[in-house]
């Protein structure tokens, strides 16, 4: 098994090789060209494993694993580092921050594992960049208000109870209220980015992805709305024509046939 493994590796190294010698398209590719394609991989292997397919999170996997070995191939060639050394240092990371496994630390569940996994993570990194700097600018805004919310409760920035959170999504609604009373657009714009960093934060300590949370929301709007659209069709009518009362009652059997 392992010997399958490093002959795909080698394979793939120097599958790559040849494209970028003898492809025009892979030959012109740089850092900032592929940087784009990247971020719609790495979507398109969430979509995968949110479906719980296989085969297609094998298959993103590898258009993910491309970019990795294509990057690295750009580093080699600018004489900054080759594949060797990203994975390398990668094994260097994992060792480094797993010392309950390589070293005399103990930890003994999931949250302690992460906790020391954060600290590690801070001494690590430059101190002017400070607990937040290690949140990468790029990711989705829900995605980094989770981060950061993490990142800051491993600080010790955090409520004490849980159950605390409910008194800040309540002033955050009250705030949001107020703006939209006054009329003020930038404002009420501003109350609403408090009011889901509130949320955000109320699932992360609810053990809740807001983004699965969120996503499994969208899935089951788009059911329902395609069930109206499709009861709609079949009475002879689009679904604007039909009234309020009438679309909430295909809503509610849409609910009732999942």
């Amino acid at each position: 098994m392992e010997d399958k493994r490093l002959e795909a590796t080698a394979r793939l190294l120097e599958v790559m090789n040849r494209l970028r010698r003898d492809c025009p398209w892979d030959r012109e590719q740089t850092f900032d060209s592929l940087r784009s394609n990247t971020i719609e991989e790495t979507f398109e292997l969430a979509d995968a494993i949110s479906d719980h397919n296989m085969e297609s999170i094998k298959e993103e996997l590898g258009d993910l694993l491309l970019h990795v070995v294509f990057y690295s191939k750009l580093g080699e060639e600018q004489g900054a580092f080759d594949f060797g050394d990203v994975a390398n240092a990668l094994c260097d990371k994992l060792i480094y921050r797993h010392p309950h496994v390589y070293g005399e630390i103990h930890a003994d569940t999931p949250d302690e594992v992460k906790a020391n996994w954060e600290a590690l993570k801070l001494r690590k990194k430059n101190r002017k960049s400070g607990t937040l700097g290690g949140v990468p600018r790029s990711l989705p805004a829900m995605v980094k208000a989770y981060r950061m919310g993490e990142k800051a409760a491993g600080a010790g920035f955090d409520w004490q109870k849980k159950e605390d959170v409910w008194d800040k999504v309540k002033e955050e609604i009250g705030e949001v209220e107020a703006e939209m009373k006054a009329g003020r657009k930038e404002p009420l714009e501003s109350e609403f980015g408090d009011l889901f960093f509130a949320l955000v934060n109320a699932s992360r300590l609810y053990g809740v992805d807001p983004e699965a949370a969120l996503d499994r929301t969208n899935k089951k709007f788009i059911r329902r709305f395609n069930y109206m659209e499709q009861q709609a069709e079949a009475l002879g009518h689009s679904l604007h024509e039909l009234t309020l009362d009438r679309m909430e009652e295909l809503w509610q059997e849409a609910k009732k046939s999942e």
